[in-house]
């Protein structure tokens, strides 16, 4: 199934979920020191890492109960910058606002993930959505409204256009659903350090990416920076990105981005939930070596669970042992 599920991860940021520790308490000078180091190395990174991450805590856990080889390798995932994906049944305010802060003060940009659109995920394992249009056009303006003027990046309503070209969201919806896209684009656009790319699904769902043209069309994506390939999938970059610039050419040269979090070794043919033997890809750069593909972004948040399956937790939990796999199996 080539579909992505997500749940509230977003929660986590918040400190809200538990799993990344068995005790409540923080060691927060080791947490804070830990976060020091990691904003040291990616101070070369276009893009703000979050300091006080599950992957922060996690190594912080591990050190005390003595895995340090565990630890240092989570710094992989820890130590580089990865999406936050505001709760939609929540105000996107605090967490958007924190996050862009942060990445004023270092002079980065944030990445950020809309994940809200009615009837999202056609009623699946990411099931919710705002109420309806009103509502998602409240929540959108409030998650604009908290970036400002700082420097962000808006990866938009991953499944949104794809799951209108594969059937899964009823025909009824499609009008509205493209409407308040394009509006969703505009009211980010809005804001002056803010880019948007517009989820196309990956090459592995939509196989012919003609049947994506005029959807992305009708929802806006003129008015985007450009599109989102991958996320939350395990497509290779090659193979991602030949896909990505044949989509790019049938919309007129529109740059994209990709989400290579979990892709380092592939996908696994059949499975698509937490599946096993998976690494962590190119780690997130504007560096790409490609004019169309603007960046190489971490979208979906390595270690955070799939689903129930594979003995993991609910979708958008963190999984520390899945992340030390993603974490161990990466070229480095």
């Amino acid at each position: 199934m080539p579909r992505l599920i997500h749940g509230l991860a977003a929660l986590s940021v918040l400190g809200l979920i538990a799993g990344c520790s068995s005790t409540p308490d923080h060691d927060e000078a080791a947490i804070a020191g830990a976060a020091s180091k990691g904003e040291a190395a990616a101070a070369t990174s276009p893009f703000w890492v979050q300091p006080d991450s599950p992957a922060v805590q996690q190594i912080q856990q591990w050190r005390r109960q003595g895995r340090t080889e565990d630890a240092e390798l989570l710094k992989r995932i820890a130590e580089r910058p990865a999406a936050l994906w505001p709760a939609g049944e929540i105000d996107p305010t605090p967490l958007v606002g924190a996050a862009v802060a942060g990445a004023r003060r270092t002079g980065q940009t944030a990445v950020l993930v809309a994940y809200n659109i009615p009837h999202r995920d056609c009623g699946q394992h990411s099931k919710g959505g705002a109420a309806d249009a009103g509502a998602y056009r409240q929540w959108i303006g409030r998650f604009a409204d908290a970036i400002g003027d700082a420097k962000a990046l808006v990866v938009l309503e991953p499944d949104a256009v794809a799951h209108i070209v594969d059937g899964c969201t009823p025909g009824e919806l499609h009008t509205e659903r493209e409407q308040l896209l394009g509006e969703a684009i505009q009211r980010l656009k809005a804001q002056p350090g803010t880019k948007v790319y517009l989820d196309a699904g990956n090459p592995d769902w939509i196989r012919e990416p003609s049947k994506l043209v005029e959807p992305l069309r009708r929802a806006g994506i003129a008015h985007a920076d450009g599109f989102a390939l991958n996320v939350s999938n395990f497509q290779t970059n090659e193979v991602t990105t030949e896909y990505g610039l044949r989509l790019s050419r049938a919309l007129g040269g529109k740059h994209f981005v990709v989400d290579t979090s979990r892709n380092g070794n592939g996908p696994l043919p059949g499975a698509w939930c937490n599946p096993p033997g998976r690494a962590l890809g190119t780690p997130p750069t504007t560096d790409t070596g490609q004019p169309s593909v603007d960046a190489y972004l971490w979208v979906k948040r390595p270690g955070e669970s799939d689903g129930e399956c594979q003995g993991g937790p609910a979708a958008g939990r963190w999984w520390p042992e899945y992340a030390l796999g993603l974490a161990r199996n990466a070229a480095g």
